[in-house]
């Protein structure tokens, strides 16, 4: 594994000293959730190779998967132009979503562009018929 400790020291955490994970499945592309990391989340991530959150309404660390067996396989993580999101690419054992959903996304589609949506054709079909 290779870890830029440059970038790891650079990520720039809120005033509670988190900052936003964004995981994606390296397979499909797909936004599966997203997540809080600190300092400790990020690092134990690195050294798993499996993604650790903070959570905030237990105010405790949690291993993606740990209970559920729904791991995420850490290929990559990004950092933004502005260091303060992640983006993290994983290979995922499972549902990402606590309700047993591919993904936390799966819930409505607040808003869509008709005119945009035939651009994309039935892509936008299929995630509407979900809600």
């Amino acid at each position: 594994m290779a870890v830029d400790f440059a970038a790891l020291a650079s990520v720039a955490y809120n005033e509670d000293g988190l900052i936003p994970a964004i995981v994606q499945s390296v397979d499909t592309k797909r936004v599966l959730m997203m997540a809080w990391m600190n300092a400790e989340s990020l690092a134990q991530t690195v050294e798993l190779g499996e993604t650790v959150f903070w959570s905030r309404s237990r105010q405790e660390l949690w291993h993606k998967g740990a209970s559920s067996g729904n791991t995420q396989q850490v290929v990559t993580i990004e950092l933004d132009c502005d260091s303060d999101v992640l983006l993290i690419h994983v290979i995922e054992k499972g549902p990402a979503c606590h309700t047993g959903s591919e993904s936390c996304f799966d819930t409505a589609t607040v808003f869509i562009n008709d005119d945009a949506a035939d651009l994309v054709g039935d892509e936008i079909s299929v995630n509407e018929a979900k809600n």
